[in-house]
């Protein structure tokens, strides 16, 4: 699973960290995941289009949409504190 962008949530954005794209092994290029902290973890959701989900994920695909999200995350977070 690779990390081709991630966006911060913006502020107001309720549950929703931040907003990735990324590509599977497959080579498969997935745009716009939101990954949420809920109170049962975090997950990561497709956007939705008419009224129903454009993408559904295995908890085993979820589990490392959010692993990779979360490690560039921290990136992000470590790479703001040096420049600080």
């Amino acid at each position: 699973m690779k990390i081709l962008s991630i966006r911060s949530a913006l502020p107001g954005g309720g549950n929703v960290r931040a907003r990735v794209d990324v590509e599977t092994t497959a080579g498969i290029r997935l745009f716009n995941i939101a990954i949420k902290e809920t109170p049962q973890g975090w997950r990561a959701y497709a956007p939705s289009a008419f009224g129903g989900a454009t993408a559904t994920f295995t908890p085993e695909v979820a589990a490392q949409i959010v692993a990779a999200a979360r490690s560039a995350m921290g990136e992000i977070r470590q790479h703001d504190n040096r420049a600080a």
